[in-house]
């Protein structure tokens, strides 16, 4: 029991993160197409930390 518990927290975890990601860089996207340098360097920056 306790091992099913470990590994389902584990995929809600790695799912977390997924989401995380695919939501920065569809972050990036938008602001690369608005040309909003200082929100992409903080967007890039953020991704070196999440990742």
């Amino acid at each position: 029991m306790n091992q099913n518990r470990l590994q389902s927290g584990r995929k809600t975890q790695e799912a977390h993160r997924e989401n995380i990601q695919k939501s920065l860089e569809h972050r990036l996207q938008v602001a690369r197409a608005k040309g909003d340098e200082q929100l992409i360097r903080q967007l890039e920056a953020e991704m070196r930390y999440s990742s």
